[in-house]
């Protein structure tokens, strides 16, 4: 069943506990941080939290047309996407060595979990 015999379950307990103040740690860097995500040239700007939080939308005026209003939309829309893309990224360089030391898959390396 375990590669020599019975585990340790105090160790395991442990070794849960260590990881989940490095989960605990990581999820607030990854709050204390911010990205920016850009579209058209930089026309269009958004600003978020490393935890998906969107704190700034910046327009340039030269985005604006009055008889145009589709394409600063669809300039919003990107610009938010591509923070979000920057989130998802930072989230992975973050909380990627946590992930691997909970087996590969998740749970603790155990059978099941």
């Amino acid at each position: 069943m375990f590669p020599g015999g019975q585990p340790d379950l105090s160790q395991l307990m442990k070794q849960a506990q260590e990881m989940q103040q490095q989960l605990v740690a990581a999820q607030e860097e990854l709050a204390s941080r911010t990205v920016t995500g850009t579209a058209g040239g930089g026309l269009v700007s958004a600003t978020m939290t490393g935890d998906g939080e969107l704190t700034a939308l910046t327009i340039s005026p030269a985005a604006v047309d009055p008889d145009d209003l589709e394409t600063l939309q669809d300039l919003v829309v990107a610009a938010v996407r591509d923070a979000r893309s920057a989130v998802d990224q930072l989230a992975a360089e973050t909380m990627g060595p946590l992930a691997g030391g909970l087996g590969g898959g998740g749970g603790l390396g155990l059978p099941g979990l």
